[in-house]
């Protein structure tokens, strides 16, 4: 079976969220499918899509992200449109997506995974260790701020949203001392000098799927399908299928924190886990190795275990 090539009279309609990252990942999908078809760029529009995530992060800028809706805010105008057919295929960043997709919808393409650290800011000081005890640290991210106070419980740690911009201009106006970032997104914006310094994962197990672009199709779009095996990433399908199976199994969404690193050795996956108690006074860890064909399993099992050491309320809010 030929697959049918978009061509500039019928181009392939590429759907993104519109802030600059969003589209940095989209014009990276569009130049991987153009060189992998030897494709002019016209052959694809890129369609810019607001959605619901967009204007409440406007509105309710102080405001942790669980409390103006969650992960799926950012995702639902751009998964209608992939459904009704008003575009092709949709570009987004991994670490962002809830582990399930609506019915007819499918996520089973990776472009190559970026670095997965979290990247550490400041316009002061070189590190976390650095920071004097009462330092503010800025995150609206439930991981990192209980990864911080878990680890670092001498640490203030205030709300902190907004683009790179945003948050450099927060910094210099003392709303706090530092914050993080995802060392990925700085790379892709070509803006890595933002960073003081990058995070080892030892440090702070990234999020689930940090660093990785997915592409959302139709399931029943067969051309649409073969035309992106050719720019499918298979190890970083392989690393995604422990993770997002970890995360399926714990239930996770961005009011949990969890974090999850999976990394190919050989024939084999090894996985790394985290669950914390949102106030960070508690964190259950994990890390197991099996082989790569087994990826999914070793992610539920791990998850699992996890669940059943934590016990009932370990997840409650406790602020």
């Amino acid at each position: 079976m030929t697959t049918q090539l978009p061509t500039p009279a019928s181009p392939l309609k590429i759907g993104t969220r519109g802030s600059p990252l969003a589209l940095a990942q989209a014009y990276e999908t569009r130049a991987r499918l153009m060189q992998a078809y030897q494709l002019p760029q016209d052959a694809f529009a890129i369609v810019v899509i607001k959605t619901t995530g967009d204007d409440a992060a406007l509105i309710a800028k102080d405001r942790p992200l669980k409390e103006i809706g969650g992960k799926g805010l950012f995702t639902k105008e751009i998964e209608e449109q992939l459904l009704d057919g008003r575009i092709d295929i949709a570009v987004h960043s991994m670490k962002d997506m809830p582990v399930a997709q609506p019915d007819g919808l499918v996520l089973d393409c990776y472009l190559p995974r970026e670095d997965v650290r979290d990247a550490f800011v400041s316009l002061q000081f070189e590190g976390l260790h650095a920071l004097p005890a009462g330092a503010k640290v800025g995150s609206s991210s439930l991981r990192r701020r209980a990864q911080l106070l878990n680890k670092f419980p001498h640490l203030q740690v205030v709300e902190f949203r907004g683009n790179v911009q945003t948050r450099m201009k927060k910094l210099g106006d003392g709303v706090a001392e530092a914050t993080f970032l995802a060392m990925a997104g700085l790379n892709r914006l070509g803006m890595d000098e933002v960073a003081r310094t990058a995070i080892a994962p030892e440090d702070m197990l990234p999020a689930v799927a940090q660093g990785t672009i997915g592409i959302e199709r139709r399931h029943a779009d067969h051309d649409t399908a073969a035309l992106l095996q050719a720019i499918h990433h298979g190890p970083t399908g392989q690393r995604l299928a422990a993770e997002r199976a970890f995360l399926a199994a714990l239930d996770g969404s961005c009011e949990t924190p969890i974090a999850g690193l999976a990394e190919l050795e050989g024939n084999s996956i090894r996985l790394r886990g985290e669950v914390l108690r949102p106030d960070g006074s508690e964190s259950i860890t994990a890390d197991r190795t099996a082989p790569i064909s087994d990826a999914a399993a070793l992610g539920a099992d791990m998850a699992h275990d996890l669940l059943e050491q934590a016990g009932p309320g370990f997840f409650d809010w406790r602020s």
